[in-house]
């Protein structure tokens, strides 16, 4: 078999050259493989003014380069090669780097196969309006293409072409300045070849090419100071050296990636994510299909270098060194505040640092012997890391005295936000100016020599607490995409802009075609104060027969959102709308968000309807799915709904339809629970802000619910549900579904532990049915508030729920768990959901209304998408409670000032302890939705099996023992936190505390 790929011809003396190559199919079978591409001399090289091609394009470099570099007075163009774009991004981006770039084809797809993400990165820049680059396609050049030598690697061929681009370029340009008999030679820019592979760099010296580390030539620019910081650690060519002692490495060295991969196969090695532990730094965890229990990391040379969310390969332990996670908060920043930024040669004699850490890792052997032990291990190879940016700021402690003010290189620490990750050094040379900011830095490498990962600075976000900077680093934090809508992106709105409507029904046109006319229809939208973006709405009526009509209608996004165009890509990439306190990030622009698509009332409006015919005992005689227009006649707040269906004066007919839904949301929820649907709760919380333009925080309390959440609650699930299974009987290997799994039973075993020690209550966790019912009777008939609590500990034993390919695992677990149903998806929120707007494209397929576009056929482009799509949603949901963690800190800040003004003393709240440790509590304030950590310096006694800590009295009496779901009293405070370098709520006991002098 030969395979022949023939690029058009577009000149008649094009050369033809040939490709030959083998390669495996999919049965093993080796075949030859030749390929065939036209060569022309008509590729243009990109400098204005160039006598030899001709210009079709405004994108040009100018004529004489770039005059802004010493070694380079004529001018000078840069050739990148593809290891500068794979390390140096931050460097390329950045708008202090002003020359002009040649960016060669090989270099551009060689980009493209090594990193997704760092080309899109690529892409990006080329585009930037203060940048400068061309894109030469050398590849298809007479004089520049190469074609791959017997036993030549395609790194090394890539190299050669690399660099006969770059001579290339320097020859034209002297061809097309020839010299004039009586005048001087014209002054020629030189084309500067970009390298740091030193063997590269040697052969293009050889070559005549002149060529330049990153490094070197950044030295040579003006602002090269500011540039030199956003350098990749990668480019320091030092390695580091064994001292004179024998000082050998810290950690032990990766295992081979075929190593690796054999034991994986072999069931010896086993892969997963990292997982760091919040509470304590010296430990970690890798969940592992092998064991019921993650695999416990203790100490950081088990841990050997991972980060938290890198894929990882572990070795598990013989059974006989199992352990149990520890009871002690164990804090880096206090363990390692002797650690100098500077000392990378002494820092494994660091004995100090050493002592704390040995220290901490066997105060913890007591509660481990009595505790249930769990598989334990080391990390043996990483297969993905999972660095990026990081928001982090400058540990004003790792300066070196003498250089507080001086802008001479040091290296320092960068301090992460996230507790989870360690700190990162590096090198600056703007550290005092730095000193009090958020900043980004990325991980470059940690190498084995080295207690900690080093990094480069990428840029400053602004002051620390300053809601300008705080807002921006929770977003880049937690990687959520906020860059505006571009304007391809935008060009794909409907030209009428915020003057679209919904045309006449006797026009001609695609709106109306197989839409059914609801305008006539009681419809009504239920959401939170202040809503913009309404994508459901519903209504009820009773049918002559005595049954019941229920419709959902849902936003009609996929009529806007065209498959495979700007938009849509953006809305991928983006996955979900980000909610933050006062802020959102909307996934789709504005324009359709909070308008066109926004199902406002007394408008018309395109949306998608599921309609049931429902008994009076709410059973479901059948559903139909239609293409729909309607007109919603009111938006309602929560309360203000919930007042409709309380006032027996109100009888009109909207809202009776509110109470007949309300009505058969109660028998549905009944049914759900029945079935065995869990109840579960989390925290949440009211955040009062300020109404004038400041928008400060100035209380928070509470979320208060009413019956109205739950009756959108429950027809938003009936809708999902019913959709669900419509598009799986459809396309039952593509369907877009949402799953959650059953927690292993081990995920309790804690939380049934301590029930049963602390209350005598059981927790059968046997089925989701079995658990509800249990939760049901984990009362406490003193304290309302114990059942919540209690649910909210059940929560977090739970596996969070995932959207999912249905052609990608068995149909046995595509059931969601806390739903008890045994097939779900999401459907009803298209404006702030990428995986809804799929699931409208199914669903629209699945009832003919137009045909189902290819990429919704593809398994694997349907895996790939929801991938992305989990992470995000994640992601937003972390960005969104880190952003209530902040105003919380904010408004309880206010409170604290008012108390102190009025000399009402300490601000208490009553609390339950959640968590006991060998050093502190985990409270959880019910009133607030807030928990926090209570520290303790005074040595204490400590119980595990039994969760008390007891306090010794300072005059030596009996002192107070604490138990988890203690009610205790705690006073609470803001200070300002050492990561995140904002406010955080700090809390310490009150009661029983003070009564025994601690």
């Amino acid at each position: 078999m030969v395979e022949i790929t023939i690029r058009k011809r577009q000149r008649e003396d094009a050369v033809i050259t040939q490709r030959k190559f083998f390669k495996k199919t999919a049965r093993g079978k080796v075949i030859k493989v030749i390929r065939e591409r036209y060569l022309r001399d008509d590729v243009v090289c990109g400098i204005e003014g160039c006598r030899e091609c001709s210009h079709t394009t405004d994108t040009l470099l100018p004529r004489n380069g770039s005059p802004d570099h010493k070694s380079f007075p004529n001018g000078h163009y840069v050739l990148p090669d593809t290891n500068v774009f794979l390390a140096q991004m931050d460097l390329m981006e950045s708008s202090l780097f002003t020359s002009p770039i040649i960016l060669l084809q090989t270099v551009l797809e060689e980009v493209r196969h090594r990193s997704l993400p760092l080309y899109n990165r690529l892409k990006a820049l080329v585009n930037m309006d203060d940048k400068r680059t061309w894109i030469f396609y050398n590849e298809f050049r007479s004089e520049t293409a190469v074609v791959r030598e017997e036993g030549e690697t395609p790194n090394d061929r890539n190299d050669r072409g690399i660099r006969k681009g770059t001579a290339w370029y320097n020859s034209h340009i002297s061809l097309t300045r020839p010299t004039i008999r009586g005048q001087p030679p014209p002054t020629l820019p030189t084309v500067v070849l970009l390298t740091d592979d030193v063997a590269n760099r040697q052969k293009a010296e050889k070559e005549g090419i002149p060529s330049l580390s990153v490094r070197k030539y950044v030295e040579g620019m003006p602002n090269n100071s500011q540039l030199l910081d956003l350098l990749s650690a990668e480019s320091d060519t030092i390695e580091p050296t064994v001292a004179a002692g024998g000082r050998g490495p810290l950690y032990p060295e990766y295992l081979s990636s075929g190593t690796l991969t054999a034991g994986i196969k072999a069931g010896e090695l086993h892969q997963g994510h990292f997982n760091a532990n919040t509470f304590n730094y010296l430990e970690g965890s890798v969940a592992v299909p092998a064991f019921t229990k993650k695999v416990l990391l203790v100490g950081r040379e088990n841990m050997n270098r991972a980060v938290d969310g890198d894929i990882v390969v572990v070795e598990v332990f013989p059974e006989k060194d199992w352990k149990a996670p520890a009871d002690e908060v164990v804090d880096q920043e206090v363990t390692l505040r002797n650690d100098d930024a500077e000392d990378s040669e002494e820092e494994a004699d660091n004995d100090e640092v050493i002592a704390e850490e040995r220290k901490a890792l066997r105060s913890e052997e007591a509660a481990r012997r009595a505790a249930e032990r769990q598989p334990t291990g080391r990390v043996v190879g990483i297969i993905k890391r999972n660095w990026r940016a990081y928001v982090c700021h400058i540990d004003s402690s790792s300066l070196t005295s003498s250089n507080t003010t001086s802008i001479s290189q040091q290296t320092v620490f960068a301090t992460p936000v996230s507790r989870l990750l360690p700190r990162i050094r590096m090198r600056t040379r703007q550290a005092p100016t730095l000193i009090g900011q958020k900043i980004l830095v990325t991980i470059d490498k940690w190498d084995v020599h080295s207690r900690y990962p080093e990094g480069h600075f990428v840029r400053a976000l602004g002051k620390a607490e300053s809601k300008e900077a705080e807002q921006e680093s929770l977003l880049l934090e937690f990687d959520v995409p906020y860059r505006p809508f571009g304007k391809a992106i935008l060009d794909c709105l409907p030209p009428e802009g915020d003057q679209w409507v919904v045309p006449p029904k006797s026009e001609l046109g695609p709106a109306w075609r197989d839409r059914e006319d609801l305008r006539h229809l009681n419809i009504c939208s239920i959401d939170p104060p202040n809503c913009q973006d309404i994508d459901d709405a519903l209504h009820a009526t009773r049918l002559p027969n005595g049954n019941i009509e229920a419709g959902v209608h849902i936003a009609d996004v996929s009529h806007f959102v065209l498959p495979d165009n700007p938009m849509d890509s953006e809305a991928a990439s983006r996955g979900t709308t980000v909610y933050l306190v006062d802020k959102r990030i909307d996934m789709l622009p504005a324009l359709l968000g909070t308008n066109l698509c926004s199902l406002r009332p007394f408008v018309e409006r395109l949306a998608f309807s599921v309609i049931w015919e429902l008994s009076p005992e709410a059973e479901i005689v059948n559903v139909r799915f239609t293409k729909s227009v309607i007109a919603s006649k009111f938006a309602f707040e929560y309360t203000e709904a919930q007042r409709r269906i309380d006032d027996a004066k109100q009888t009109d007919d909207l809202t009776e339809s509110i109470r007949l839904l309300n009505t058969m949301a109660k028998k549905l929820r009944a049914g759900r629970m029945a079935a065995g649907a869990l109840n579960l709760a989390s925290p949440e919380v009211k955040i009062h802000l300020d109404s004038s333009e400041s928008s400060d925080p100035i209380d928070v309390e509470q979320k208060a619910l009413v019956e109205t959440n739950s009756l959108v609650e429950e027809f938003m699930l009936l809708a999902n549900i019913s959709v669900a299974q419509k598009i799986q009987d459809a396309f039952p290997q593509t369907a877009v579904l949402r799953r959650h799994l059953p927690p292993p039973p081990t995920n309790f075993e804690k939380l049934q532990d301590i029930l049963k020690k602390r209350r005598g209550l059981s927790l059968d966790v046997s089925s989701s049915g079995a658990l509800a019912a249990s939760l049901d009777k984990c009362l406490d008939p003193g304290e309302p508030a114990f059942n919540t609590l209690v649910r909210i500990m059940a929560t977090r034993c739970m596996l969070s729920a995932e959207y999912f390919c249905s052609g990608s695992v068995s149909k046995d677990t595509f059931g969601h768990y806390g739903l008890a149903s045994p097939i779900y998806t999401h459907f009803t929120s298209p404006i702030r959901r990428y995986a809804d707007v799929l699931a409208h494209r199914q669903l629209a397929a699945a009832i003919a209304h137009v045909p189902l576009h290819a990429s919704l056929h593809s398994k694997a482009h349907v895996e790939r998408v929801l991938g992305g799509v989990n992470r995000r949603h994640r992601m937003a949901q972390m960005a969104g409670r880190a952003s209530v963690e902040f105003y919380v800190g904010l408004a309880l800040q206010g409170r604290v000032a008012r108390a102190a003004q009025t000399h009402a003393g300490r601000v208490t709240q009553e609390a339950f302890v959640i968590r006991t440790f060998r050093n502190g509590l985990n409270v959880f304030v019910s009133k607030l939705g807030i928990e926090g950590l209570v520290m303790f310096k005074r040595e204490t006694q400590f119980d595990a099996d039994d969760y008390t800590l007891t306090i010794p009295s300072a005059d030596g009496g009996a002192g107070a023992t604490i138990a988890v779901f203690d009610k205790v009293v705690v006073s609470i405070d803001v200070e300002k936190d050492r990561n995140t370098q904002r406010g955080k709520v700090k809390m310490a006991l009150v009661s029983p505390v003070d009564s025994v002098g601690l």
